[in-house]
């Protein structure tokens, strides 16, 4: 019986190989960045891209925030070339991220997206900090 998810045949195991590994060499997720967090080295930068006024209110604990616009040569160079960084926007509904992942490898830096955002991040019941997550507390 055919139906949507059959009718159109899976690819073969080394086309979903290639596609899999192109994915997560491009992408990250938020269970990855916490644990990665609790570990002490994460071993990347994690960038929110939203603005000041959004980052103030909740954000990733260890997040730095650097707002689309500001992600230039001048701002990153206190980062070592071979530096990672993760970037995150609000949420899926948002192409923050892809706009900074997108400056970011203009740049030449190394880049992963963090999906789901902040709306991933709830959703996995972590906890932000920053005004708003101290006022909740």
């Amino acid at each position: 019986m055919s139906n949507e998810v059959t009718r159109i045949q899976a690819a073969p195991s080394p086309d979903a190989i290639a596609h899999f590994q192109k994915r997560l060499s491009l992408e990250t997720d938020c269970a990855d960045v916490f644990a990665a967090f609790a570990t002490g080295s994460p071993g990347f930068v994690l960038v929110d891209v939203r603005g000041r006024k959004a980052f103030a209110a909740s954000h990733v604990p260890g997040a730095i925030n650097i707002p689309v616009l500001d992600l230039t040569e001048k701002r990153l160079a206190e980062y070592p070339a071979d530096t990672l960084f993760v970037v995150y926007c609000a949420g899926p509904h948002c192409n923050g991220a892809d706009k900074g992942a997108l400056r970011l490898a203009s740049l030449g830096r190394p880049v992963k997206l963090m999906i789901g955002g902040m709306t991933g991040w709830a959703d996995e019941g972590f906890s932000y900090e920053g005004a708003t997550a101290e006022a909740a507390a």
